[in-house]
């Protein structure tokens, strides 16, 4: 099984990497705080492989960091969450906010997620709450721009998520919070105005 990859960065975008090692271009599925992580096109980049192995293909899930990689994994171990799933997850929430948000059973901040409903935040909870001793609650991100809390990374990460540049992203949040400071502890409302503003 393929654990790590070190090579040239062909391309990049917020789910995909394409990391060239020894002539062979492998296809990588990536999260959003990856993307970020990961150096310019055309420089030697370094992930983390997460194998899986269907009947009819083989996927690559890469990561920056090994904390993710595993957080990942354990996201698997829960019914109804395959790879795709795990992944936008990690894109949809800083991943050590999810750590805490599963340790404190916040089920309203894991519900906000896409494609996690009430009963899957629930099962969540339920088998991850006492598993993640091993994992740090502040897990390294790529510190990349100014953060606006919680609310405000997230709506970074769902608005890379969706295809818009990081710093094209950063500044409606930003004009977001400056027009009304009172967005910015509320992950829709600020998600909402940002969207505005982009447009």
């Amino acid at each position: 099984m393929i654990a790590h990859l070190r090579g040239r960065l062909l391309s990049k975008t917020p789910n995909q990497a394409i990391v060239e090692c020894a002539g062979v271009g492998y296809d990588v599925t990536i999260s959003v705080a990856t993307f970020s992580a990961l150096p310019s096109e055309g420089t030697d980049a370094a992930l983390h492989i997460h194998t899986h192995v269907r009947e009819d293909q083989i996927s690559l899930f890469g990561f920056s960091e090994t904390q993710e990689k595993h957080l990942f994994e354990k996201l698997l171990t829960i019914s109804g969450i395959g790879p795709k799933l795990a992944i936008t997850v990690l894109s949809g929430i800083d991943a050590s906010r999810l750590v805490t948000a599963i340790r404190s059973g916040d089920h309203a901040t894991l519900t906000r997620i896409p494609g996690i409903g009430k009963k899957t935040a629930e099962r969540v909870v339920l088998e991850l709450k006492d598993k993640l001793d091993d994992l740090a609650v502040s897990i390294p991100t790529s510190g990349a721009g100014p953060h606006h809390g919680p609310a405000g990374d997230d709506a970074l990460s769902a608005l890379v998520n969706l295809g818009y540049a990081r710093p094209v992203a950063q500044k409606a949040i930003e004009t977001a919070i400056t027009k009304t400071p009172e967005v910015a502890n509320d992950f829709e409302t600020l998600f909402r105005a940002a969207m505005q503003a982009i447009r």
